[in-house]
């Protein structure tokens, strides 16, 4: 921000304006400012209009007190704005806010203001009244939804006695609040799982998310508390607490004579250690890790009698390796989610084991490195009772992990273990492009950079699949490696090369002697034919340029490159592939299908123009169910293809199928109303030729609906709907 009479000496001089405004219109543009630069959201115009509205401590609101959006924008004398499409109001630039943020004299006590404002507002009698059912009515209540949602948050910032006072006002009575509902939305997002029970969010459990310490106090001290009621997502106040890291509303809680803090909550079967070690809160794991929760040693098989243990001992256990629903314990959390400070308070303990598996077969360590988090990972391989080479449930180690995130650890890993689908650290450092720790693992003598996985796929495979081409170059550049070895399915690299679009890979296997452009896989396709299917242009050509390379080779289902080009629609690549000497443009497939049956089937009409261009193109030739190209587009509504071959004097209008039918009783009995008009309108086509059932193209369409059909065929003289 500029100096002088820059952007701050401009602000400046438009506070001074809005202050000397008269008729309460500089309190007006000081609290909408104080508002919008302090909400916890962005405000809406009826938001911020019933904030203002608002009387401290009254019982109710008054309507005349409500401004209008217009009085409100005009008494901030142009720092504020409604942007039209959203209906929210803002400042009118960024600036102005970190303007706002140093200019402390401006606002007094701006959280503690919208706290009051907020609590003032719910515990007006109108909003007491409301009923919490799903059917309530809450037109008009526009301040309901933000205050129920952040007035914590805003008290959390600023105490007063007043907002102390109101805030005791509201949890007497929370429960039955419909604020309490709200909040309850809100918390319910937090947990991705359909929740059909309400089980109310209580006072205590609302100051405890919030974390008011001396609000709590309050709360605590109003009647008897069953501190370990969980609410309807199974956590206890000290599970929100821990959660969000309230130190000091943790400290109130664990006082609390029947506080058990090593119960779990419902859904999880998590601690409230888990919860707080998961979120990263060192001073709230302290807390649970102090000399008044120590392990009672020998007395370890009460562990599941907190009560008894309170007798004894005069405090309360907490097992902090306590395993969640999924085997987590506290550690596994802090370490997957990078708390490098938790962790350590946790390993100090003797009682944490470091190396415990979880229900998928993961330990603390798994989690580091498949998470990335470095200095955890060296955390956990200082500790000679951590083991580097364990095995999760899918039989991947600590390195194929850590190779996944491009990280090569300790040298007592084994460098080419295998997990259950085959896969090595090599092949997951390919696979995920990790060049550097491909490199490493390449100078290893005891690593075979060519062990296919259960799948039949390589290192190499892997990286072509993926498009890691640096990775392409490091496993070509060795002697060692055979780049035409089939997978499982019989594809080659240059194959997975093609399918994936790989132009720069296929350039450089293509150069290379051991690769065979022509080898086809377990269905018979060859690299061609894939680059046909897929409209890959570029390698079409790349490959035609290969002196060797088989233009007809068809699979097993008998078509050829060109018929997967016709079939898919991409007329670069029947272009191409036409232009050739040497292709069969006419070869039927098994089922008689020819490439102009597959563009025409599929309406690609350049398709079908470059191939009736040929003179070794049959337009009539009929499949092994005696349907012509003509019969499938009529059947599939390709107009544009069944005016091009009209076109064509060697194409019979009329011709049935072994069915006994005609391109006009396809169209008829699918409701092709344009083609049917098309063949209809040329002379030769029989409007009334029954098939081998007797059906006429009349019948089909009467039978099947299709009324605009039916009168366009009876207005032919020598139609005639008589069934047969």
């Amino acid at each position: 921000m500029t100096d002088g009479m820059g952007l701050r000496g401009a602000y400046d001089a438009t506070i001074g304006r809005i202050k000397a405004q008269e008729g309460g219109g500089a309190r007006l543009g000081i609290e909408a400012l104080m508002w919008i630069s302090h909400s916890e959201r962005p405000l809406s115009v009826d938001e911020i209009c019933h904030a203002l509205a608002v009387e401290i401590g009254s019982a109710d609101i008054n309507p005349n007190n409500i401004p209008s959006i217009q009085t409100v924008i005009s008494c901030c004398q142009g720092l504020a704005a409604v942007d039209e499409g959203s209906s929210i109001i803002r400042l009118i630039h960024f600036t102005l806010g970190e303007y706002l943020a140093g200019r402390d004299d401006l606002f007094d006590r701006p959280h503690s203001r919208i706290a009051e404002t907020c609590l003032t507002y719910l515990n007006f009698q109108a909003i007491k009244d409301l009923s919490v059912s799903p059917f309530r009515d809450l037109q008009g209540t526009y301040l309901l939804e933000y205050s129920s949602l952040y007035w914590g948050a805003h008290m959390r910032m600023d105490l007063s006695d007043r907002s102390r006072y109101l805030a005791l006002d509201l949890l007497n009575q929370y429960d039955k609040h419909i604020s309490a509902e709200l909040l309850w939305e809100l918390v319910k997002k937090l947990f991705p799982i359909h929740l059909s029970c309400m089980k109310p969010f209580s006072a205590l459990h609302c100051i405890s998310y919030f974390g008011i310490t001396e609000v709590a106090i309050d709360v605590i001290g109003t009647k008897r508390w069953d501190v370990n009621y969980r609410d309807g997502v199974g956590l206890t106040p000290l599970m929100w607490a821990a959660r969000y890291g309230r130190e000091e509303v943790v400290k109130l809680l664990l006082q609390q004579k029947h506080t058990q803090p090593d119960i779990t909550d419902t859904l999880h079967g998590r601690t409230a250690l888990s919860w707080a070690a998961g979120s990263g809160h060192e001073g709230v794991v302290r807390k649970f890790l102090g000399p008044l929760f120590v392990d009672p040693g020998p007395i370890g098989r009460w562990r599941g009698a907190p009560e008894v243990l309170s007798i004894l001992f005069g405090r309360k256990y907490i097992n902090p390796d306590k395993p969640d629903n999924g085997g987590k314990t506290p550690l596994s959390w802090a370490t997957l989610n990078g708390h490098d400070g938790v962790m350590k308070l946790l390993l100090q303990r003797k009682d944490v084991s470091p190396d415990r598996l979880d229900n998928y077969g993961r330990t603390p360590l798994m989690w580091a490195a498949k998470g990335g988090c470095d200095r955890a990972v060296g955390l956990l391989l200082e500790r000679e009772d951590v083991s580097p080479n364990k095995l999760d449930d899918h039989g991947q180690t600590l390195l194929s992990w850590a190779v996944q995130n491009g990280r090569d650890e300790r040298e007592d890993v084994s460098p080419d273990k295998s997990d259950n689908g085959g896969q090595t650290p090599l092949s997951w450092a390919a696979r995920n492009g990790r060049d550097e720790v491909v490199k490493l693992l390449l100078g290893r003598e005891d690593v075979n950079p060519n062990r296919p996985d259960n799948d039949g796929q390589t290192p190499l495979s892997w990286a072509v699949r993926n498009g890691r081409d640096e990775v392409v170059k490091l496993l070509l550049g060795r002697e060692d490696f055979n780049p035409d070895n089939p997978d499982n399915d019989g594809q080659t690299l240059l194959s997975w090369a093609v399918q994936n679009g790989r132009d720069e890979v296929v350039k450089l296997l293509l150069g290379r002697e051991d690769v065979n452009p022509n080898r086809p896989d377990s269905d018979g396709q060859t690299p061609l034919s894939w680059a046909a299917w897929n409209g890959r242009d570029g390698i079409v050509e790349l490959l035609l340029e290969w002196k060797d390379i088989s233009l007809n080779t068809p699979d097993h289902y008998g078509r050829t490159p060109l018929s997967w080009a016709a079939r898919s629609g991409h007329d670069e690549a029947v272009k191409l592939l036409l232009e050739r000497e040497g292709v069969i443009p006419d070869r039927p497939d098994n089922s008689g299908k020819t490439p102009l049956f597959w563009a025409a089937l599929n309406g690609h009409c350049e398709a079908v123009k470059l191939l009736l261009e040929r003179g070794d193109v049959s337009p009539d030739r009929p499949d092994d169910s005696g349907r012509t190209p003509l019969s499938w587009a009529a059947r599939n509504g390709r107009g544009g293809v069944v005016k091009l071959l009209l076109e064509k004097a060697d194409v019979s209008l009329d011709r049935p199928d072994n069915g006994g039918r005609t391109p006009l009783s396809w169209a008829a009995g699918g409701g092709r109303d344009r083609v049917a008009g098309l063949l209809l309108g040329q002379g030769g086509v029989s409007p009334d030729r029954p098939d081998n059932n007797g059906q006429t193209p009349l019948l089909w369409a009467v039978r099947n609906g299709h009324d605009r059909v039916v009168k366009l065929l009876e207005a032919r003289n020598s139609a005639t709907p008589s069934v047969v």
